[in-house]
């Protein structure tokens, strides 16, 4: 079998080489056998690089190395700037109370605070000697309450004691012109009476006496002005309060005219409770 491949060899090479040397014209060779091979020659120049390849899949991450010694302390370093202030926080449980600490110096002395809710009333004590006999003065004696008044504001405001803010007369100070109200100071037999004049509407208006209404009249405005008119007499314990008021929305007519004074408000005691005043004597005795 080899001596065959040989044989093709030979054949190959010799027909080759007259092939090649019919068509250069030259003289014909002898085909020979094969000589060593020559000295590798100079590396030729190097090709442009090719273009890059695709992205590699990213290979396992390694494993985590041993954990090192720690280290010495690092020196303190620079302080800081202070930050923002927080917001305050929640109040926090109440803590036990600590020990009492030893008494601090005696301090001024304060004001004054308000006056205190008023007492009971106290027992009666004994009767003290009796004093030397006075003066009689019994005119100063005798309780005065007495008031006139007039009003410079046209339809007051509804359901609310008028203010009869212009005073004619009053005895004992008894009538407030800033609330509209008479507070009795002695109890007894009063008279009350009033003068209002009218105009444009009607007049629904009552006398009233801690908040009950004693006397309610209606007056019809028959024209461009009119007068209505009413009076009483009760009796009062100290502290009460009477008053005027209208108490109809659509019929208060009420007219005041600051020259003329032609809406008047008047009262004033008839006679005193004389068991009242009787006691009292008792008490001062």
């Amino acid at each position: 079998m080899w001596v065959l491949m040989g044989v093709v060899c030979i054949c190959h090479c010799v027909f080759g080489q007259l092939f090649e040397t019919r068509l250069k014209g030259a003289p014909r060779l002898i085909c020979s056998v094969p000589g060593s091979p020559g000295l590798p020659g100079k590396p030729g120049p190097r090709g442009a690089p090719g273009a890059d390849g695709n992205v590699g899949i990213p290979g396992r991450d390694g494993r985590d190395g041993r954990k090192g010694e720690k280290g010495e302390k690092g020196d303190t370093g620079v302080k800081g700037r202070v930050g923002p202030t927080g917001k305050i926080g929640e109040r926090g449980d109440r803590g036990p109370a600590g020990k009492r600490g030893p008494s601090g110096e005696k301090g001024d002395l304060g004001p004054h605070g308000p006056l205190g809710r008023e007492g009971e009333k106290g027992h009666k004590g004994e009767r003290g000697p009796r004093g030397t006999a006075g003066i009689c003065k019994c005119g100063s004696l005798l309780p005065k309450s007495a008031f006139s008044v007039g009003i410079t504001n046209s339809y007051p405001t509804e359901y609310t004691p008028i203010k009869f803010n212009k005073v004619l007369f009053n005895e004992g100070g008894h009538y407030n012109p800033q609330t509209g109200k008479f507070i009795c100071a002695y109890p007894g037999i009063y008279y009350f009476s009033y003068d209002i004049t009218l105009a444009n509407k009607h007049l629904a208006i009552g006398l009233v006496q801690n908040g009950q209404y004693r006397i309610k009249t209606f007056d019809a405005n028959t024209g461009n002005h009119d007068v209505a008119s009413g009076s009483t007499v009760m009796y009062l314990n100290p502290e009460d309060e009477v008053w005027l008021e209208i108490f109809y929305n659509e019929q208060n007519g009420l007219f005041a005219d600051p020259a003329w004074t032609d809406s008047l408000f008047s009262g004033f005691l008839l006679y005193p409770d004389t068991n009242y005043f009787d006691a009292l004597a008792e008490d001062y005795a």
